[in-house]
C-alpha cells in the first residue's frame, strides 16, 4: 500500500499550541459537511469534489487525442490562462525532465501561450513554431477572455497559413462550454474536436478535467495515476471528520489560525525547482479563492535554496507578518554524488560520497530550524516521492483545503468578481464598442 501525503504542524507549535488547531479542525468539520451538501456559497461550483470518479470514463478518449497529436505533431501550443493553464504546467514542470526542450532524444515540447499579450512572447513563439510540425489546444469557457483570444486568433492564423485550413481543423482541439460562447461558435463552424469545461466547475478547480489531462497526457505523463492519487486523497479527505487524521482539514485550520495571530502572509517553499509552477498554481488557486471582502492570506512563493540568497534575509529577519507552507520531497528520481578531490582546495571533501539529496534535505532542515528560531510558523507537507500519484494528491488536497478555509474566512471561494475590474478599463481604454464614455473618462485620469 501506498505512503500518503502528510502534514506536519510541530514547527507552527510554539505560535498555536497543536491542541487548539485540532479543535478548530474539529469546527471546522461543518464547513466539511457544508460542502458535501452543497448548502455553502458557491455551492454551484462543486464538481470538483467528484471529480476522481466522474472523469474517469473520458480518460481513454483523453489518452487517444493525446496520442494523435503525438503522431501528427512534435509541438502542442496549450493555450490558456489563469486556471486553464496553470495546473497543467504544473504537473508537466513537475515531472519532466527539467531539459527536454534541449533534449536531442525524441520528445513532444508542449509550450504555453495566451497566459499573456506580450508583443515579444508572441513573435518569438511565431518564430519557434514556424520550423515547427505543431498542433493547437485552446482552452477558454467563453472564448472573448482577451489573451488566450487574441493569442489563438494569430496561432489559428498562422497554422493555417502554415498547413492550410482544412489540416489546421485536425490539429486544433478546443476545450470549452457545451452549448454556448464564441468558441464553441469555431468549433462549429471549423469542426474542430472539442472537449466540454464542466458548467459546475470553475477554472482553477479543473486541474483533473480535459482542461488539465489532455495537456499533461500530451507531454507523456499517467493521467491514469494522477487521477488515482487524487482519488485516494479524496477518501481521505472528502468525508473523513476525524480532524487529526484529515490532512486538508489541519492545513486550513492551522493557515486560519496563524492568520488570526497576525500572519497574513503565507509563503509556499520548494527544495526543488520542479515544484516553482506548482506554487505558481497554488498561488492562483488561494489568491481567487480568498482575496475577497477585504480578507484573505496573501499567497507569495519561493525556491529554495535558490532564494535562500535573496528573499531568505527577509524571510529571517523582516516584519513578522509571514508563515511558511514547505512542500518536503522525500525521495529524487535521479541519484547523483559528490566525487572526491585530491587538494580540497573548496573544502568540500568532507561531503564526498554523499547523494546531492542528503545534502539537499539538510540544507531544508536547517532552514526549518532557522526560520523557526527566527520566529517563523512552518507548515510541513510531506510526499514520498514527486510523481504522477502524489501530484494527484496534492492537488485534491489543496482544492479541498482551500474550499474549507475560503468557508472559515466567510466567503465564497469559487468565485473571482475583483478579476473583472482591470479588463473593463482595459476594454475602455481600447475603445471596445459600448465603452466608449468610460474610456473617456478613464484617460482623463492618465
Amino acid at each position: 500500500m501506498k505512503e500518503n501525503l502528510s502534514i506536519n504542524l510541530k514547527n507552527t507549535s510554539k505560535f498555536i499550541p497543536f491542541e487548539e488547531i485540532i479543535a478548530h479542525a474539529q469546527q471546522s468539520v461543518r464547513h466539511l459537511d457544508t460542502l458535501n451538501n452543497g448548502t455553502g456559497l458557491g455551492n454551484d461550483f462543486l464538481g470538483w469534489l467528484s471529480l476522481p470518479d466522474d472523469i474517469l470514463p473520458q480518460l481513454e478518449r483523453i489518452e487517444k487525442t493525446a496520442r494523435h497529436l503525438r503522431s501528427v505533431s512534435d509541438t502542442t501550443l496549450v493555450i490558456g490562462i489563469g486556471g486553464s493553464y496553470l495546473g497543467a504546467r504544473a504537473v508537466i514542470e513537475a515531472l519532466s525532465h527539467s531539459f527536454s526542450p534541449l533534449l536531442k532524444t525524441k520528445h513532444h515540447d508542449v509550450i504555453f501561450a495566451g497566459q499573456n499579450i506580450c508583443e515579444d512572447y508572441l513573435a518569438e513563439l511565431l518564430e519557434l513554431v514556424e520550423g515547427r510540425n505543431y498542433s493547437i489546444i485552446v482552452i477558454s469557457k467563453s472564448g472573448t477572455t482577451t489573451e488566450p483570444a487574441i493569442a489563438f486568433r494569430i496561432l489559428k492564423d498562422h497554422l493555417e497559413r502554415k498547413v492550410g485550413k482544412l489540416a489546421a481543423a485536425e490539429r486544433i482541439i478546443a476545450i470549452t462550454d457545451a452549448k454556448k460562447g464564441a468558441l464553441r461558435s469555431l468549433v462549429e463552424t471549423n469542426g474542430y474536436e472539442t472537449f466540454i469545461i464542466p458548467d459546475n466547475i470553475g477554472g482553477r478547480y479543473s486541474v483533473l478535467t480535459p482542461v488539465g489531462l489532455l495537456p499533461i497526457a500530451i507531454s507523456g505523463l499517467d493521467i491514469r495515476m494522477l487521477v488515482k492519487g487524487a482519488k485516494s486523497m479524496e477518501e481521505l479527505t472528502r468525508n473523513n471528520k476525524h480532524a487529526e487524521t484529515n490532512p486538508s482539514l489541519l492545513y486550513a485550520s492551522a493557515r486560519n489560525l496563524l492568520l488570526q495571530n497576525g500572519k497574513p502572509i503565507e509563503i509556499m517553499v520548494g527544495f526543488t525547482p520542479k515544484l516553482h509552477f506548482f506554487s505558481e498554481w497554488w498561488k492562483q488557486l488561494y489568491g481567487e479563492s480568498e482575496g475577497k471582502d477585504g480578507k484573505g492570506i496573501f499567497p507569495a512563493s519561493v525556491d529554495l535554496t535558490t532564494d535562500l540568497h535573496s528573499m531568505g534575509q527577509y524571510i529571517q529577519d523582516g516584519q513578522r507578518i509571514l508563515f511558511e507552507t514547505m512542500i518536503s520531497v522525500k525521495s529524487p528520481v535521479k541519484k547523483l554524488t559528490i566525487p572526491l578531490e585530491k587538494d580540497d582546495s573548496d573544502q568540500l571533501n568532507y561531503l564526498a560520497g554523499k547523494r546531492l539529496s542528503e545534502v539537499n534535505h539538510n540544507a531544508e532542515s536547517g532552514t526549518v530550524l532557522a526560520h523557526n528560531d527566527g520566529n517563523v510558523p512552518i507548515i510541513n507537507i510531506n510526499i514520498p516521492a514527486l510523481d504522477e500519484f502524489y501530484s494527484g494528491q496534492l492537488i485534491y488536497f489543496f482544492e479541498m483545503a482551500c474550499a474549507i478555509s475560503g468557508y472559515i474566512l466567510d466567503v465564497n471561494p469559487f468565485d473571482q468578481p475583483g478579476v473583472e475590474a482591470y479588463k473593463k478599463n482595459m476594454f475602455a481604454l481600447l475603445n471596445k464598442p459600448g465603452f466608449e464614455e468610460a474610456g473617456k473618462k478613464l484617460k482623463e485620469r492618465l
